[in-house]
């Protein structure tokens, strides 16, 4: 039967004017921006933390975590630079489960896309206006990114996104920092390979648009486990794979070298309370070894309000109903730790 053209949604310019950023909102974002970029640039010594809900599943619990984030980042600020994760989209390997936000149900239980447009724009203002966070979300759709490109301070392409040449093409026009992290198979040579094009400039059609892209100099690294041909997880944070991806970055003549280190994942076999103990051996490693130190540019830790996950509908406030994450109390005393160890 193929597609079934329903109606035509609106597009960014046109979802801005509905929702506009004001002047306070729009200099929070870009003097949290300058910051972030200084620190990947190595201008600035900071750790940086891109921290929280595995989905943004519920408006009001995510704005309550963000919320205990504000006064825990001032705290910390000398020496931790916290980027909370809006995750508003989520991969689903078989194409059933939790989708995300953008798929706001109608009351037929249909998605309405454009109320879910509405609903993950919301989100983000909210961050940025009641916390002073300009935050992160994963970009699962390249169409869909110039909905937020005003708001977002950092972009994550998945493993399952990182080949794909419209992923790359559209992050070489980002303006804030791209993680690229490593593809399910843990193929090194994918990521890297994603990293470079996204620092090139390109020319290619987005959105109906011809386009021209000058490069993104703050495309990363980021590693996060793996899953071998028989489905078995498998690690990429030991001393062995940060010397390897160092020297996967010497081979290259990329701007920026940086690494963020997703905690979580295959790299805790997705067991959440394993992700304090995978920082440490982390920070560890960059102790004992210059070239980590300044490859490390920080975490990807998934935390909530409580410890671990439950089902969609579950009804537990601020659980997560997608991967298990780690609970406020244990990450609250989990940053402080990555202070003290600074």
């Amino acid at each position: 039967m193929g597609m079934i053209y329903e109606r035509q949604l609106a597009v960014p310019a046109e979802v801005k004017e509905m929702y506009p950023l004001t002047a306070d909102m729009d200099r929070t974002v870009q003097t949290r921006k300058a910051e972030l970029e200084a620190i990947f640039e190595g201008r600035k010594e900071k750790l940086v933390l891109v921290i929280g809900p595995c989905s943004a599943d519920n408006e009001d619990s995510v704005m309550d975590y963000i919320s205990r984030l504000a006064p825990l980042q001032e705290k910390v600020k000398d020496k931790i630079f916290i980027v909370p994760r809006i995750y508003t989209n989520k991969p689903r390997t078989t194409g059933e489960g939790y989708k995300g936000m953008l798929h706001q149900p109608d009351p037929t239980g249909k998605p309405d896309l454009f109320k879910g447009i509405e609903a993950t724009r919301h989100l983000h203002m909210r961050a940025v206006k009641e916390t002073g966070f300009a935050c992160a979300d994963e970009m699962l759709y390249t169409e869909n990114y110039g909905y937020l490109d005003d708001l977002l301070l950092y972009v994550a392409v998945g493993a399952r996104s990182v080949e794909n040449q419209q992923h790359r093409l559209t992050a070489s026009g980002i303006t804030v920092p791209v993680g690229m992290k490593n593809p399910t198979s843990g193929d090194y040579a994918v990521m890297m390979n994603a990293i470079c094009a996204a620092q090139s400039g390109h020319s290619f059609i987005y959105r109906g648009w011809e386009v021209h892209s000058s490069g993104n100099r703050h495309t990363h690294a980021i590693l996060r486990g793996y899953t071998d041909r028989h489905g078995t997880m498998h690690a990429n944070y030991h001393y062995e794979d940060l010397v390897r991806l160092c020297d996967c970055y010497d081979e290259k003549n990329l701007e920026n070298p940086g690494l963020i280190l997703d905690t979580n994942h295959c790299n805790s076999n997705k067991n959440a309370l394993e992700q304090p103990r995978i920082v440490k051996e982390v920070l560890h490693s960059a102790r004992h070894d210059e070239r980590i130190a300044k490859l490390l540019k920080g975490f990807m830790i998934e935390s909530y309000i409580e410890d671990g996950a439950q089902k969609p509908g579950g009804g537990c406030y601020g659980k997560s109903i997608t991967d298990p994450c780690l609970g406020w109390d244990k990450t609250e005393r989990l940053v402080y730790e990555i202070a003290d160890l600074l």
